[in-house]
């Protein structure tokens, strides 16, 4: 054993060589940006409408607090109630909830007005019953509902992975106890879960704070305006980039404040639902209550899904699909996540396995570090640095666009992807370590042999997330989206802007579709094809 360990720290040299260039990449282009939004040279605007900078940061950070608190809410009495219950289509109601974090947030905000907008199905509802609503969706209700949708159902999805590793023996201890359902949850349920909520809380605070496609249609006006969106306002709208940049370097110093406590305590994103401990039902009352919560969360998430569905998939759709344009967009999307989701793989197991070779902790966390680039640096602030980038570089920006995006993007997925991948490479590596090295495994011969077909499910994981996201990415192509170079959300958001609600309706079904359908296919397909044993 003595003899193997030189050799084994040999093949671990690869690895460390390649996640550490990677580290540095991202740090350097991180770097970059950085430099680029603060040291800009760019004249001082001769416009009278200045940003009000107080006020922005005190929306985005009461949205960003209000939604952050509904959504851990929302997820632990839902994240209960299904690991109490268990029903027909449970696994597939569990994979409902996993999908809202990569349903497109554009397409969630659609679904919201078509379902409680003016014309929305409730008010339908209500008509026939000779009712009326006189609200308005638009505003911070609708911002904080269109969050609570996204990141309820993703905060569930967490927890319910993290109580489903309450081992068997402790249920058993507590049922023969005769525990109520009450006294059981603060036993058992609590102790597991309340370890993830800060983490899990930082990155809804951080997901609801650059939030950029929900609280540009939901928002309603400049009342409800958050710095993203008037990042993009003065880029987009008026020219403005001094005002821009100053809001880019407001939001970067929060962002950098706010993620720096949350970055070492990232959640891993865990496959939930599959639990074959012991289950131990409720009394009778609590299952009453666990019911109404899940058809209550079903109806939050699904409705909005199922009108964009129905609204989407009707007549008007062919009128889309005959448009050239459409596919061109459809075309531009699926090559620009195709090419995401194959660089966020290649950098998440480059970090991943990189971190995995080392002992020291703060080798790993500097290894870490970088993945979770995004969480500091925003989709709309990066693109804002890279398109000063290159505008300095007087490279034009639609033929830097398509190449942005894929970096962008992949920046984007990266820390979901590493969350996905590094629990299940260190797990591999506490079994096989021994054995590897005593075959004198090393290479791409120990990731053939040994990691690839037992991680295949987890690779498809990270493969959807670098393709999801950046199918449903609004942020970064906002600002290089022109009527030539365009990607589907780019397309729905301007049929929008253009009142064209029934295009923006099509657009959005088949962003979905794609998106459901990437994120339920790809993980068994990877599987499969990695001959992963269950």
């Amino acid at each position: 054993m003595n003899k193997a360990a030189p050799f084994f720290r040999t093949f671990d040299f690869p690895r460390r060589v390649i996640g550490l260039a990677i580290a540095a990449g991202i740090t350097a282009l991180m770097l970059m940006i950085f430099l680029a939004v603060s040291r800009a040279d760019i004249p001082l605007s001769s416009s009278s409408l200045q940003p009000d900078i107080p006020h922005l940061v005190r929306m985005s950070l009461i949205q960003a607090a209000l939604t952050t608190a509904l959504s851990l809410g929302v997820g632990i009495a839902l994240a209960w109630a299904l690991n109490r219950l268990r029903f027909f289509g449970r696994q597939l109601v569990v994979s409902l909830f996993a999908t809202a974090i990569v349903a497109p947030a554009i397409v969630v905000a659609l679904g919201v007005i078509a379902l409680w907008g003016r014309a929305g199905w409730i008010n339908g509802l209500l008509s026939a019953f000779s009712l009326d609503w006189n609200g308005s969706i638009f505003g911070l209700h609708g911002i904080l509902l269109a969050h609570t949708i996204l990141n309820g159902a993703f905060a569930a999805h967490i927890l319910l992975a993290r109580l489903e590793t309450i081992p068997a023996r402790k249920l058993k201890t507590a049922q023969s106890l005769a525990l109520s359902p009450l006294r059981r949850f603060m036993v058992l349920d609590w102790p597991a879960i309340s370890s993830s909520l800060p983490p899990l809380g930082a990155i809804i605070f951080l997901l609801a704070f650059t939030s950029f496609p929900i609280v540009l249609i939901l928002g309603g006006g400049p009342a409800n305006q958050t710095l993203e969106v008037a990042i993009y306002s003065y880029v987009r709208l008026s020219f403005d980039l001094r005002a821009a940049l100053n809001l880019a370097l407001v939001q970067l110093v929060l962002c950098l404040l706010i993620v720096l406590p949350a970055l070492l305590m990232t959640p891993s994103l865990a496959d939930a639902g599959t639990s074959r401990h012991l289950h131990w039902p409720d009394n009778k009352n609590a299952r009453i209550l666990q019911w109404l919560i899940l058809l209550l969360a079903l109806v939050g998430f699904g409705l909005p899904l199922l009108a964009v569905l129905v609204n989407g998939l009707g007549p008007g759709l062919f009128g889309v699909l005959v448009q050239p344009r459409f596919w061109q967009a459809a075309l531009t999307s699926l090559s620009i996540g195709t090419a995401s989701a194959i660089l966020t793989l290649a950098l998440a197991l480059g970090l991943a396995t990189a971190r995995n070779s080392f002992a020291s902790p703060l080798a790993r966390t500097a290894l870490a570090l970088p993945a979770f680039a995004y969480l500091v640096i925003p989709a709309l602030v990066l693109s804002l640095g890279f398109f000063l980038a290159v505008r300095k570089l007087q490279i034009p920006p639609a033929d830097a666009a398509p190449f942005v995006l894929i970096l962008a993007n992949a920046l984007l997925a990266l820390p979901f992807a590493i969350s996905v991948l590094a629990p299940a490479l260190t797990a591999i590596d506490r079994r096989y370590r021994r054995t590897a090295r005593s075959l004198a495994l090393g290479g791409f011969t120990r990731w053939r042999l040994v990691e690839w077909p037992l991680m295949g499910r987890a690779v498809g994981i990270a493969l959807a997330f670098g393709f999801c996201f950046s199918l449903g990415d609004l942020g970064v192509i906002a600002l290089f989206g022109t009527s030539e170079f365009s990607t589907l959300p780019w397309l729905m958001f301007r049929a929008l802007g253009a009142y064209r609600t029934n295009d923006a309706a099509a657009i959005a079904s088949v962003l979905l579709l794609l998106t459901l359908v990437a994120f339920w296919a790809l993980p068994p397909l990877m599987k499969k094809l990695s001959h992963a044993r269950s």
